[in-house]
């Protein structure tokens, strides 16, 4: 379902909400073929990916050229 005209829309709203939220789909409403609006599901904000979750999974190294040695991170320029 990509778009939908208002005066459908308007008639059967409540079952094309609930169908948006199983399908987790969008949908924009029209009026004589022209967009109007865009319905998109709604999503739990404690379900979605924080930002800087994985900040603390991840190990930094001061020294990049050792683990390489000298000759191969040479070679890698």
């Amino acid at each position: 379902m990509n778009d939908m005209g208002i005066s459908q829309f308007k008639s059967h709203a409540a079952e094309v909400l609930i169908r948006l939220a199983k399908t987790q789909e969008n949908i924009i409403i029209t009026r004589r073929g022209k967009p109007l609006a865009r319905i998109i599901p709604y999503h739990d904000a404690d379900k979605t990916p924080k930002p800087g979750k994985l900040a603390n999974t991840l190990i930094f190294e001061k020294d990049i050229v050792s683990p390489l040695g000298k000759e191969m991170w040479d070679a890698c320029k």
